[in-house]
């Protein structure tokens, strides 16, 4: 049975588990031997967690969808108790989460076992998996090329098929990218969908979200269907689901109106591969019955980048100015990257009229996008202008924030749904001719989850892709 872990999903490790024709520690142990053979050549995993993993699995595991399935968890932000997050930052090196946060906590009552964590750039911030402390995670498909970021050793660990599924989060991108470049699905679910407690109310604004990335729509559903729901006096209060999410996979989506662009909203070259993977769906989509048209974005989309930046700047100086009470004095440049001390004395210098004024033009952006799209149900574009990177695109090395943020332009269709608060969904729809994978995002109405789901699935069935594997992949 173990033999053939790297073909199932998570749900049907489960499944197994719930069975009885396998136990949660042959999982634990399985996946520990993946990791072993397959992470010298990858650097996705970075901490591992197996002592705790394999007392959890022996003690028995809550009966919850993903009973007994082993995880890893981006060494971002997320804290499961006792376990180190250093969001990849020589600042916060020592530090050791001291509670879960909520999410979590769901996570497991669900079931998961954490096996260890996964790399990231340095606090999040690159669409590279490249730092200073831990170095570059490579990606399974190529040598030399990016997985993505900033869950780029997320999307690495479960491409590989070291693990069904990983977390994952997205503040521009970050789960989305990576699920391009390493052939998964990521989905960036609505603004406020799930909690942030217990230390934040909320993150850039409704911007950064948290969930994973995987090989199947299913398993996505699943996942959002454990980790969603706020808490009272959460700030969004945004509508809960009919139904469970894991409900609309394989439910009929009925005649949409979908949208589908290639034109990137600031102007610049979109590469013929995205461009293609797009047109390609699109007419997959009207084959399948849909109403399907072209449609350019008409947001400026450099201008909202620029505010969004500013925003981020602001707030990413604040969560290291409120760290110095639990690292034990403020960061210095020593600490922390060129790019990263940048971002936070750009913070540092916005006024407090000035971020105001930011705030309001973002929440104007938000309405502009999501009106620019409201006459589709369904919107594609490119996830990425680009195909995956090779490693130094983006080096956190450049002390000039202006020049740093320039490089952001092959996720131009990723920012604008963290600015809008649409839910938006990479899936791995196109192979570029020298076999790497380009994802296609599909983008639906705020809170239209449910939607994306059903299409991503109909998606799923008409063209499947969880049996493509890479180069280096753990495999049985």
């Amino acid at each position: 049975m173990m033999d053939d872990f790297g073909s199932y999903d998570a749900l049907g490790l489960a499944a197994l588990v719930k069975a009885h024709e396998v136990t949660p520690l042959e999982l634990v142990d399985e996946a520990i031997r993946r990791i072993e053979a397959v992470n010298p050549r990858l650097n996705a995993v970075i901490y591992k967690n197996y002592d705790d993993a394999r007392q959890r699995a022996e003690a028995g595991v809550p009966d919850g969808p993903f009973s007994g399935v082993p995880y890893a968890m981006k060494e971002l932000a997320s804290m499961w108790e006792g376990v180190p997050q250093t969001n990849c930052c020589p600042y916060f090196k020592d530090f050791v989460a001291p509670v879960d946060t909520e999410i979590v906590a769901r996570l497991k009552r669900g079931g998961f076992i954490l096996v260890g964590s996964t790399n990231s750039p340095e606090f999040g911030w690159a669409l590279t998996t490249e730092n200073e402390m831990f170095g570059r995670t490579n990606n399974p498909w190529r040598a030399g090329i990016s997985p993505g970021g900033s869950s780029g050793g997320s999307a690495a660990t479960v491409a590989a098929r070291i693990l069904p599924l990983a977390e994952a989060s997205d503040a521009a991108g970050s789960i989305r990218g990576p699920a391009s470049q390493c052939g998964l699905v990521g989905l960036k679910p609505s603004r406020g969908r799930a909690t942030l407690a217990p230390f934040n109310a909320d993150f850039f604004y409704g911007a950064a979200h948290f969930l994973c990335v995987s090989r199947s729509v299913r398993d996505t559903a699943a996942y959002l269907d454990v980790t969603s729901g706020e808490l009272p006096g959460d700030p969004y209060n945004t509508p809960p689901p009919d139904r469970p999410w894991l409900a609309e996979v394989g439910a009929d989506p009925g005649r949409l109106r979908i949208g589908f662009t290639t034109a990137a909203p600031h102007g610049r070259p979109v590469h013929a591969e995205p461009a293609a993977a797009v047109r390609e769906t699109a007419k997959r989509l009207e084959d399948l019955g849909h109403h399907v048209e072209e449609h350019d974005m008409t947001v400026d989309a450099d201008q909202a980048w620029r505010t969004y930046t500013r925003i981020t700047a602001v707030q990413t100086a604040m969560v290291f100015g409120g760290a110095a009470e639990f690292v034990g004095h403020e960061v210095t440049p020593d600490e922390v990257s060129p790019t990263m001390w940048a971002i936070i004395e750009r913070g540092r210098s916005v006024s407090g009229v000035e971020h105001s004024a930011d705030v309001e033009a973002f929440r104007h952006h938000s309405r502009e996008i999501a009106t620019d799209l409201a006459p589709y149900d369904v919107f594609l574009t490119p996830t990425l202008t680009q195909p995956p990177r090779p490693f130094g695109h983006w080096d956190m090395s450049e002390p000039d924030i202006d020049a740093y943020n320039a490089k952001w332009t092959d996720g131009v269709f990723l920012f604008l749904f963290n600015v809008s608060g649409q839910p938006a969904m990479s899936l791995p729809l196109h192979w570029s001719a020298d076999g790497l994978p380009i994802g296609v995002q599909l983008v639906g109405r705020p809170s239209a989850e449910a939607t994306l789901l059903r299409v991503a699935a109909q998606l799923e069935s008409a063209q499947p892709w969880i049996d493509k594997r890479p180069p280096v992949c753990c495999w049985p």
